[in-house]
């Protein structure tokens, strides 16, 4: 039967990690939008401000399981090496891999194979799921999703509590419904967490 994964990234948080006041009307505002949505599960990352987020989207959703996943958490999914890179901006992408601990970059690759594992493909009865997770993760599910390299996670770039929808249904590919949705957010709280260069 088909999945629909729901994927966000959590709200806006401070350099600390703990949400903002922003950050929490944004996780409050995805929980309304999600309100009629038969979710089966939220699962989310260990980091307090997927934690939250989390708890906050599950107050508008009752009756929800909140389950917390090290797979849905924030790492480094794939590592690239320079030969796999086009030329152009192989030096900048591996200077921003470059940049993370060796544990992250060595761990990272393992937790993303589990993400795929729980996450995504078919299932035996119709479920709708939500992952409250961290930029890289929704990279990689919709990098995946699209049979892209693997190296193309990078530069896929996700607003604070946006939403992503992938369908994973028998027999067919794949398919992204929609990507970094912020419909349900009012203008004043859209492209946080976006890189400033490319919010409009």
């Amino acid at each position: 039967m088909t999945r629909y994964l729901y994927l966000t990234r959590h709200g806006d948080a401070t350099p600390d990690g703990e949400l903002t006041d922003a950050g929490r009307r944004q996780a409050a505002l995805l929980g309304e939008r999600l309100a009629d949505v038969p979710l089966a599960a939220v699962h989310h990352g260990p980091r307090p401000r997927a934690a939250e987020t989390a708890r906050l989207v599950g107050e508008r959703l009752p009756g929800v399981p909140l389950r917390e996943s090290r797979a849905a958490g924030d790492y480094l999914p794939y590592v690239p090496v320079r030969e796999e890179l086009p030329e152009e901006y192989a030096d900048r992408l591996l200077g921003f891999v470059g940049q993370f601990p060796g544990d992250e970059r060595r761990d990272g690759p393992a937790l993303a194979r589990e993400a795929m594992e729980l996450f995504t493909g078919p299932v035996a009865q119709l479920r709708h799921e939500l992952v409250v997770t961290h930029n890289f993760l929704i990279g990689w599910l919709v990098r995946a999703a699209m049979d892209a390299p693997d190296w193309r996670w990078l530069g896929v770039n996700h607003c604070n509590a946006a939403l992503t929808v992938i369908r994973y249904a028998p027999g067919r590919p794949s398919s992204v419904l929609f990507f970094n949705d912020m419909a349900h957010l009012p203008a004043e709280l859209r492209w946080t967490g976006f890189p400033p260069e490319l919010r409009l």
